[in-house]
């Protein structure tokens, strides 16, 4: 059985965004897991290192996550175990708990930035900043079609 052309072209489109995210998650993760975290770990630290002082919320910090985790829970007790993060309740509503990343937290991101950096930029270093810009917009477009807010689109299905 064979693919329809216009098929096939979906087909390998996909994998090959599938394949690039994996090729450069094995790197990331090569660099980070020397430090004692996963990749999702690392996520996580430097989603709070953007929330500053504030902090987040539990379901916050899962709902900005490069990869979902429904396990968001075992995944902050991890880091809480390890001293990266404190969690506590607000005085508002005490049912909801406030994640903060911690100055050890702040310490294994300090060592990381810059070889994470330098992974980032080989990543990319054989796009000019055109080439950048447009993947970009085209990786949004695809990630729309599975936005359930968009609005339906002539001749889109």
């Amino acid at each position: 059985m064979s693919i329809a052309p216009g098929k096939q072209s979906a087909n390998d489109a996909l994998v090959s965004i599938l394949r690039t995210a994996a090729v450069v998650q094995r790197h990331i993760a090569q660099i980070v897991e020397r430090s004692g975290v996963t990749n999702q770990q690392f996520n996580v630290l430097r989603i709070l290192r953007g929330a500053e002082s504030s902090g987040l919320p539990t379901l916050a910090i899962r709902d900005r996550m490069i990869e979902e985790s429904a396990g968001i829970t075992r995944l902050l007790d991890k880091l809480e175990a390890s001293g990266f993060v404190a969690r506590g309740r607000t005085t508002p509503d005490r049912r909801q708990v406030v994640c903060h990343i911690t100055p050890a937290g702040l310490r294994v991101l300090a060592a990381l930035d810059a070889p994470v950096q330098a992974a980032t930029e080989r990543a990319m270093s054989t796009l000019d900043d055109a080439e950048k810009q447009t993947l970009i917009a085209l990786l949004g477009t695809v990630r729309s079609a599975f936005d359930d807010r968009r609005e339906e689109r002539p001749g889109v299905e």
